[in-house]
Order: structure tokens, then C-alpha cells, then sequence
């Protein structure tokens, strides 16, 4: 659908996020110089929100949907309507079309690939083929690359059936010792990601049994750092669950059972017992966990593990993250000096989607710590806006983690010396529509 404000976007050429930042700002600090509203002067929504209103993904809040409202002349419902068949420009219907037609064959040649995996897999009648194999792995990595960076209905069917390919082809008795070797390995790989996928659809039992059935893979394959891999995500699953023992013993047995990983899994085993230890209240625990963490990280020699890159490697921004967590978890009291402008930079980082280790989880979580210092501080509105990018998720992306971490703003707030203005308000209202009691919305469809 072409909005009524996707077409006058397209029309001023304000399309390129950067050069309509530039005009809202103008607009914003003219229409606060009209109310005499100075918020409105400082407004700077992030350039994702502003492609989410282009494609009609989500809509503006509050002051932002003020300051489009002026610029445009319209209200805020005429400019997310259609826009009107007459007014749509020749040369655009043209474009729809084009892309109408490309989105078809694009869905044709997809289909036609899934016919040919099934012939390759099929035809291989008595030994397992390389090209069986080849698929496989492709598959494997291109999941792990798109896993963090896509909502996961667009991907949750592949990763089905692919990890039904790995057990069958374990299970059909013609793959020779070094390509089971290898399918044990894809079977882990994918295991771990469909683990992965039960926890983000608030599923924490179904995680286990996946994990555990990496677990099983991993041992076949022999291979130490899937092993630690897939205890960190026992240990992941349970303190987004809210069981903190648990994750603490999972994030400690990966590392006393596989003392020989020198991969970033090594450096994320500690970060993971570092939170643990927080939500458990283990102050002295938490820091020297996170300094342990520190140290791996300087001897750390990256394996095929960080090589296929995705959730399956730990780069020094997400432990920065990890280590912000760490210490919003701790409370005001124990907070560091710099916990703030680490918490300002983990944001940075994580707002640069076009980063290798870009995650809009990790971003999403950045954002909700963020909000949580700021709230103690009495920052009520630097607060919203560090969490309005969040609310704007749609609701495919509105995994496990994201819910709780939206949650323990909610409840910072709560105790925030603002909770009782307007704005907290509104905010505690938002946040309650975002995550409800029931399991997240991020569910195939």
C-alpha cells in the first residue's frame, strides 16, 4: 500500500533518511518556536523509525506525529490512508508494477530452489553426495547470518525443514564417518538456532529439549566449542526466564567442561554468568565474572564458530552491552560512573544496522538499559525517547528478551521520582499494549 505520506515523501524527494531528518528538524524547531514547546526543537527520530513510517510499518507517537501533521497539512489518519488512485504519480504505478512482478519471481525462483535441494537430497540413492552436504551448509550459514537481523517468521519454516534434512540424513545410514561427523555439526548448528527460535516465541521448555538435543550433536561431532556454545544458550534461556541459579550454572559448566575453547564463545560464557549473577543480586560474583570476561577476550582466537558469524559469535559490543546490563540489573546503588555513557554507547553501536554484529535484539535490549538509567536518574523523557524505537518494533520482532527487557522499564518507571506526570503515563500505557501477559507475538504466520 502507498500511503498518503509515502507519495508526498517520494514527490519533495525527501525518500534518503538522512535528507528528511534534516527538513523534520527544521519543521520541529519552527513549530516549537509556534507552541512554545522547547522539547519539540531537540526532537530527532532515529533513521529506522523514519524507513518504518516510509513503508507503513508502523506509525509516528506523540510529538513527532505533531511536527508531521504541520509540515504536511494533513491529519495523521489522512496521511497513513491510501493515498488516492488519481493523485498517485504514472511514474510510481509503474514502479508498484515492477515491483509487484519482481517480488513474484523472486518468489518463483525460491520455490524453484527448494524443488531443486529436494532432487539433489533425493537422488543421492545409497551414499550421501557432496552436493547433499553443500546445501546443507549453505543453508546452516545463511540462517546463521539472518537469524539476528530478520524477524522470525521470515525464516522459521527453513530452519524446520532444514533441521528435519539434518536428522534424516544422520538417521538414513549413508553418510560415511567424515560426513556424519559433518551432519552432526548442521544437526548442532540447527538445533541451537531452533532452540533459539522456541525461546524468542516465549516457548522455554521446547528451548531445552532443543538445546539439548544440540547438546547430543555436539558430542557426536566432538566438537568443544558447540558444546559451550549450546550451554550458553541453557544458560540464556533460563535468565530470560527468570532463573538466575540456572543460568549461572550452565554459563559456569560450559567453561569448566571445555576449558580448551579460545573462540569468543569463551568470553561470552562469563559475560552470560555475569548477568546471572546480577539478577540473582551477586554483586561481587557479577564483577568478577564481567572481569573474567575482560580477560578471555584478550586471548582469543576466533574459530569456525565466529567464522559463520550471526548469534554464534560474541563481539566486544555485545559484551559491552552485556556489561551495561550487568550493572542496571545491580541497581542505582552499584552502579558505576560510567555505566551511563557506556549504556549511550552500546546504543550507538547497535543503531548502526549496517555493522557485521547488528542485532535488533542486542539493539533493542541497549535501548531498554538505556531507558532504565535514565529513569533513575529522574530523565523521563530522554527515557522515552531511548525506548521509542522499541515500541515501534512490529510485533514479528517482539521476541522473549525484548518483552522482559520492555518489562523492567516498566517497572523502573514505577519507581521513577516522574511516575506520576503525563508522560509517565502515557509511556506505562505504551509499554503494557507492548508487552502483554500473554507469549509474544513473534510467531510464524
Amino acid at each position: 500500500m502507498t500511503t498518503l505520506f509515502r507519495k508526498i515523501v517520494d514527490e519533495r524527494e525527501l525518500k534518503d533518511p538522512r535528507v528528511f531528518l534534516r527538513r523534520f528538524a527544521e519543521q520541529a524547531r519552527l513549530l516549537a518556536e509556534r507552541d512554545g514547546d522547547a522539547r519539540l526543537a531537540t526532537l530527532e527520530p532515529a533513521e529506522s523509525t523514519v524507513e518504518a513510517w516510509y513503508y507503513g510499518q508502523r506509525r509516528p507517537h506523540r510529538d513527532a506525529r505533531r511536527v508531521l501533521v504541520a509540515w504536511f497539512g494533513h491529519t495523521i489518519d489522512a496521511l497513513w490512508a491510501p493515498a488516492p488512485e488519481s493523485a498517485v504519480m504514472s511514474r510510481g504505478a509503474v514502479l508498484d508494477c515492477e515491483a509487484g512482478d519482481l517480488h513474484e519471481m523472486r518468489r518463483s525462483a525460491s520455490m524453484a530452489a527448494r524443488r531443486a535441494r529436494d532432487f539433489a537430497m533425493g537422488a543421492d540413492q545409497g551414499h550421501l553426495g557432496d552436493e547433499t552436504l553443500g546445501y546443507l551448509q549453505d543453508e546452516v550459514r545463511r540462517i546463521a547470518e539472518e537469524y539476528p537481523r530478520k524477524p522470525l517468521p521470515t525464516i522459521f519454516d527453513d530452519l524446520v525443514v532444514a533441521q528435519s534434512d539434518a536428522f534424516r540424513l544422520i538417521e538414513g545410514g549413508r553418510a560415511r564417518p567424515s560426513q556424519l561427523r559433518q551432519l552432526h555439526v548442521l544437526a548442532a548448528l540447527l538445533s541451537w538456532h531452533m532452540a533459539k527460535a522456541c525461546h524468542d516465541l516465549g516457548d522455554p521448555v521446547s528451548a531445552m529439549m532443543h538445546a539439548r538435543a544440540a547438546g547430543v550433536s555436539a558430542e557426536q561431532a566432538e566438537h568443544p566449542a558447540l558444546g559451550a556454545l549450546v550451554d550458553g544458550l541453557k544458560s540464556l534461556v533460563s535468565y530470560w526466564s527468570g532463573r538466575g541459579a540456572d543460568a549461572l550454572f550452565y554459563a559456569r559448566k560450559g567453561a569448566e567442561a571445555h576449558p580448551e575453547v579460545r573462540g569468543t564463545v569463551s568470553v561470552w560464557l562469563p559475560g552470560l554468568e555475569g548477568r546471572a549473577a546480577a539478577l540473582l543480586g551477586d554483586g561481587t560474583t557479577a564483577a568478577a565474572a564481567m572481569e573474567h570476561a575482560a580477560r578471555q577476550r584478550d586471548v582469543v582466537e576466533p574459530d569456525d564458530l565466529d567464522e559463520l558469524g550471526g548469534l554464534l559469535t560474541f563481539p566486544v559490543e555485545k559484551e559491552l552491552y552485556y556489561r551495561v546490563e550487568t550493572e542496571v540489573l545491580l541497581g542505582h546503588e552499584v552502579r558505576g560512573a560510567s555505566t551511563g555513557a557506556d549504556a549511550e554507547r552500546a546504543v550507538a553501536v547497535f543503531s548502526d544496522r549496517s555493522a557485521p554484529y547488528w542485532a535488533f535484539g542486542d539493539e533493542a535490549g541497549a535501548r531498554c538499559n538505556l531507558a532504565v538509567i535514565r529513569l533513575l536518574d529522574g530523565e523521563l523523557e530522554g527515557a522515552a525517547d531511548a525506548l521509542r524505537p522499541v515500541l515501534d518494533l512490529p510485533p514479528a520482532q517482539r521476541n522473549r528478551g525484548i518483552v522482559v527487557s520492555a518489562q523492567r522499564v516498566q517497572r523502573a518507571l514505577a519507581h521513577s521520582p516522574t511516575r506520576t506526570t503525563v508522560l509517565a503515563g502515557e509511556l506505562r500505557e505504551e509499554i503494557a499494549d507492548f508487552s502483554p501477559s500473554s507469549p509474544p507475538h513473534a510467531l510464524p504466520r
